[in-house]
């Protein structure tokens, strides 16, 4: 069933000039002519026909391929951008105004996709302006791959790889090279590259009805940019199995499109059709590049991942394989100050992963075997029988607090408490450093890491870090009672500093500030540790209990119930 499609637009006739006015609001490199609505017209804010010395490079089309091809005018690439009604070849008059506006005495050179619209009414503002003395090239590009090689007039059609000419030819022209010269490198390019498309919906023009030709389940392998059927209507596939499709289509040395063998060199484009998201996108770049290189057996050079050339609101994306060589690679990697040609992808690429950094401790003392010691001295008994208690006592309370969880949350607090605990009891018997106190506090905050998920767990561990760090750098051979205090109140600071919580807010907190409070106060007095420490538990117990009637004021935080 069709439905009305939502835009935020306003009258559905002017999006271009208002896409237009926008860009040249946003990017002070850029200005438009004063044509509208007949001549719609994206140039270079420092380019004039009368005082440029170097090839103008214009393209064009249609519009509603945002950011093709107004979002690449700028240095280094299109001179000048011919913007025609949404998916409707721009005006001679309107291609004749920009040849005027930016074509000195070196010529200008019109990089035209392969649709017949776009073919007549460029070719014939063409021939106007050499009449009027303009000197002209023109290059066509047609790279798609999708369909069967025809044997009429029309062609491949012009998909994404045109971006590729643009910047070739961009910089070719702004290295001062001749008319003949750019063109030649443009027509080059265009030889070189291949593109298919695959959509999981059509495109909604402005004002109109959004058509569910495809259903759901269903995606199409080559449509064009314009909507225009493609090459067949499949089931879903999983990303990988359909980029694998694609490149072998575009690849097929049955329909031969473009020259590339195993061994050569290539550039690589994802292009992102208006509706995909760029995780989508990235997921086919990652899918693509090891399939070209180790199913194809080609070098990828270059990986270009974004939107180029869209198809308005489009859900899909098309995939462009250009064949490279270092002067290839030297034009793509020119600079340039057009909007949205990709910033950090020249030069060439590193591995795309590095091991992964050792904490620092371990790389000290990598001749050391970290784990639990073969006889465990007192204090590492001490250490043991202590952290069996406390994790058996909240092993012990795991259906207490998942029952008083689901009075206000998602009932699951005790079940995370006790992965936690149970992990520690194991983790304990094969891996902590028993006789090392300051280094098994470090190891039960990883165990809690690896095991308890939500906000608690990263609560307890910044908890068990700060300790660590706070007992690290004060304590020596035996941690004191007072560094024990010093230590939770570290953690204490750390787990405020992070969670944003503090005295009065209704979490952990409340019970854990007062007992670090009456510990330090009780040693400090001279009490035993075991006296401190008890009066300490007490001063907890009573902080828990007046949160009773307290207000919660951190939703993400661990909240007492």
């Amino acid at each position: 069933m069709a439905f009305q499609g939502k835009k935020l637009i306003n009258n559905p006739n002017d999006v271009v000039t208002e896409f237009i006015e926008g860009l040249a609001e946003t990017y002070p490199g850029v200005q438009y002519l004063d044509g509208f609505p007949e001549v719609k017209v994206v140039l270079r804010a420092d380019v004039s026909s009368a005082t440029y010395d170097k090839v103008a490079v214009i393209s064009g089309g249609g519009s509603g391929h945002e950011p093709a091809h107004a979002g690449f005018v700028g240095e280094g690439m299109l001179t000048a951008a011919i913007c025609g009604e949404v998916f409707a070849s721009p005006q001679v008059d309107s291609i004749l105004a920009g040849i005027r506006a930016v074509t000195g005495p070196k010529g200008c050179i019109l990089i035209v996709k392969n649709y017949t619209g776009d073919r007549l009414n460029f070719g014939l503002a063409a021939e106007q302006a050499k009449s009027e003395g303009y000197k002209v090239e023109t290059v066509i590009v047609g790279d798609d791959c999708a369909l069967p090689p025809p044997r009429g007039i029309a062609g491949r059609r012009g998909l994404a790889g045109t971006i590729l000419v643009h910047k070739v030819a961009g910089a070719a022209a702004a290295s001062g090279l001749s008319l003949d010269e750019v063109a030649a490198e443009a027509k080059c390019a265009s030889e070189m590259v291949g593109t298919m498309g695959v959509a999981l919906s059509v495109c909604t023009l402005p004002g109109q009805v959004t058509s569910d030709r495809l259903g759901p389940g269903k995606m199409e392998l080559g449509l064009g940019i314009h909507g225009e059927p493609g090459a067949a209507v499949v089931d879903l596939q999983p990303v990988e199995v359909v980029v694998s499709y694609v490149l072998k289509q575009i690849l097929s040395p049955e329909t031969n499109y473009v020259p590339i063998t195993r061994g050569n060199r290539v550039v690589l484009m994802v292009n992102g059709l208006g509706a995909t998201p760029v995780m989508e996108l990235m997921i086919a770049a990652g899918k693509a590049v090891p399939q070209l290189q180790l199913e194809h057996g080609l070098a990828v050079d270059r990986v270009y991942t974004g939107s180029f050339m869209t198809s308005l609101d489009m859900a899909g994306f098309s995939i462009s394989i250009m064949k490279a060589d270092e002067a290839i690679l030297q034009w793509l990697d020119a600079a340039t100050k057009a909007p949205f040609w990709p910033a950090g992808i020249d030069g060439n690429r590193p591995p795309a992963k590095i091991p992964v950094q050792l904490p620092l401790n371990h790389l000290m003392n990598n001749d050391e075997s970290i784990g639990r010691p073969l006889q465990l001295s007192k204090q590492g008994q001490i250490l043991e029988v202590c952290i069996e208690a406390a994790a058996n006592a909240v092993i012990d309370l795991r259906d207490s607090l998942n029952e008083w969880d689901s009075k206000v949350g998602d009932g699951d607090c005790g079940s995370t408490m006790y992965r936690g605990a149970t992990a520690i009891l194991e983790d304990m018997k094969k891996y902590y450093p028993l006789n090392d106190a300051v280094e098994t506090v470090n190891e039960i905050g990883s165990s809690v890491r690896r095991v308890m998920g939500g906000t608690s767990g990263i609560i307890y561990n910044i908890f068990c870090k700060a300790a660590h760090a706070q007992l690290k750098a004060n304590s020596q051979s035996a941690v004191t009672s007072k560094q024990w205090a010093e230590a939770l109140e570290a953690s204490i600071a750390a787990v405020s500093k992070y969670g944003g919580a503090s005295a009065g807010y209704r979490t952990l907190l409340d019970a854990l500030i007062p007992a670090s409070a009456v510990l330090q106060e009780r040693l400090n007095a001279g009490d035993d540790p075991f006296t401190a420490f008890v009066l300490s538990s007490e001063a907890a117990l009573a902080g828990a209990e007046s949160t009773r009637h307290m207000q919660a004021q951190v939703v993400f935080f661990f909240n007492f119930f």
